[in-house]
């Protein structure tokens, strides 16, 4: 079976790499359309870069009835394409965050409801098979009962690559928006306990680059078992680094420890040309196997994960961390933990 899937955008810094995937598969017909994109890292130009099939615009991206949609727009766009694919029945995956407020997020799930579609948010690290194997075991009770955790999910600041990153409006937010989600989707695959009040800080200080978001930003997230997690969502890492950044989670409990590295696999690379030392990395292609996943789910007929609600969840903690930070306080959680 071919199934079409339809990329909406190459605005995020992921879609480039979803094309190409989506592109190489012999069970797969791509079609893209960039609208918003100019220059040479967006729209036709990009799409002919890339080999992959380019159109002017939506409307004639939906005449060509895509099975799927893969959403790349900015997080702030996020919404109306979701909308728009629910409404022409194709199964949808939304890049992550899943929208810039949870009342977006809802108005997405309940529209992809009521059109019999699925919505599939673009978690990409769940699939890991290392941080398959931890999930097994602590669902396994192998670490006891967990008392708490520690995440960092640092990078560079996506300003050189997509300026808009640096655009509120646009990206509904900086570091805290951009990199507290993943992990706070690997929590929920951790534990069953309920996130009840976020407390965040955040800053500007490592870059000072353009727009209006902040670059830095720390996490504390409590449970409503007493378990508690810290979150490094900063854009900490320099423009000498050898890498892009990274995510890494550690575990605890009453009977032990575990630690997870999602991309500790790489190649170092001594580049004369350019003059400088890089990691190429290697190993697991995550982001495969999130598509295999949504590919899979189109041609079975079943929902996908993660889901919509669990991009409904995770956005619930980045919109407490945002009013913790105006407020100074710890804040509830709320806005997506219920249905």
């Amino acid at each position: 079976m071919t199934t079409r899937i339809a990329l909406m955008s190459f605005a995020h810094v992921h879609a480039e790499h979803y094309a190409s995937i989506l592109r190489d598969r012999e069970d797969v017909e791509l079609l893209a359309a960039d609208p918003d994109g100019t220059g040479d890292d967006r729209g036709p130009a990009l799409a002919e870069r890339l080999g992959v099939r380019h159109v002017a615009g939506y409307d004639e991206l939906f005449a060509w009835q895509p099975h799927g949609v893969v959403v790349c727009a900015e997080n702030a766009r996020h919404r109306p394409l979701v909308e728009r694919a629910a409404s022409a029945g194709a199964q949808v995956l939304c890049e992550k965050p899943l929208a810039t407020t949870t009342a977006d997020a809802r108005a997405m799930l309940a529209a992809c409801a009521a059109a019999g579609v699925n919505l599939m948010t673009a978690y990409p690290v769940r699939f890991h098979p290392s941080f398959r194997v931890m999930a097994h075991q602590v669902r396994a009770g192998r670490l006891g009962r967990l008392r708490t955790a520690v995440g960092v999910n640092n990078g560079q600041a996506p300003f050189d690559e997509r300026e808009w990153f640096g655009d509120s409006a646009l990206a509904g937010g900086g570091a805290v928006m951009d990199h507290t989600v993943h992990l706070a989707d690997l929590l929920g695959e951790l534990v069953d306990a309920v996130p009840v009040d976020v407390y965040a800080q955040a800053n500007r200080i490592l870059y000072d680059g353009p727009g209006d978001v902040e670059t830095g930003g720390l996490v504390f997230v409590t449970y409503d078992d007493g378990f508690v997690a810290t979150i490094d969502c900063s854009w900490s890492e320099p423009a000498c680094s050898p890498t892009w950044g990274g995510l890494r989670l550690s575990v605890h409990g009453t009977d032990g420890s575990m630690s997870f590295d999602a991309f500790t696999d790489h190649v170092t690379v001594y580049d004369d040309r350019a003059g400088r030392v890089r990691w190429a990395g290697c190993g697991t292609d995550l982001d495969a196997l999130m598509l295999d996943e949504f590919l899979a789910a189109i041609r079975e007929g079943r929902p996908a994960q993660p889901d919509g609600a669990v991009g409904l969840r995770t956005l619930a903690l980045v919109e407490a961390a945002y009013a913790s930070i105006a407020s100074g306080l710890p804040v509830p959680v709320s806005g997506g933990l219920a249905g």
